[in-house]
């Protein structure tokens, strides 16, 4: 199978900078609209329980946790996204982790912008979550989350994915040990069949 042309540094950097712009002002946006139209932790339903709008700030990670040591996420937050541009620069030249880099970049991004500056301040402020669907958290309706939450958790899985099928930051893939021998195998077998012939 032929591998496909590699991007070159600036195209693969382009790629990211573009869906992390997107994503990120998609989400802020919404945060805009949630802000001005909802009313403060009270339920709207849209589709019954299956889908519900909620609009709260959360000061901690998910589910609400480590409210008190909100300036470490903040902190967490802007290496991830340091690490990404790093990436970006230096190593990325396949198409499918341009893409997953820049969309987890713009959540990165969506929920860093709330640290830095929302209420209550500086490193510290609490970042809008709207969105609530009871039926997925098992019993956590604390759970509520955001445009930039969907593209974190959806890009990391992305991440496992293309880790575990072996595709490189450069576009190749890992080759597995074993295919050499099994091919030498299928080898040795069809010359046995010819000599067999003869």
């Amino acid at each position: 199978m032929t591998e496909r042309t590699p991007l070159r540094t600036a195209a693969a950097g382009t790629i990211i900078a573009i869906l992390a712009a997107l994503v990120l002002a998609a989400d802020q946006f919404t945060k805009h609209l949630a802000l001005e139209g909802l009313p403060y932790q009270e339920t709207v339903p849209v589709l019954g329980d299956f889908f519900q709008l909620y609009l709260t700030r959360n000061p901690g990670a998910a589910f609400s946790l480590g409210e008190g040591v909100t300036w470490v996420f903040t902190l967490v937050l802007a290496a991830a996204a340091v690490t990404i541009v790093v990436l970006a620069v230096r190593s990325v030249r396949s198409r499918l982790w341009a893409v997953v880099l820049g969309l987890l970049l713009g959540g990165i991004l969506g929920n860093l912008t709330d640290r830095l500056v929302r209420e209550p301040g500086f490193l510290v402020g609490h970042v809008i979550d709207f969105i609530h669907t009871p039926w997925m958290w098992l019993g956590f309706p604390s759970a509520i989350y955001n445009i930039a939450d969907i593209f974190i958790v959806t890009m990391m899985i992305s991440v496992a994915v293309l880790v575990l099928v072996g595709l490189r930051f450069d576009g190749t893939r890992e080759h597995h040990r074993h295919a050499a021998p099994a091919a030498s195998e299928g080898d040795a077998a069809a010359a046995s069949d010819e000599a067999a012939k003869a």
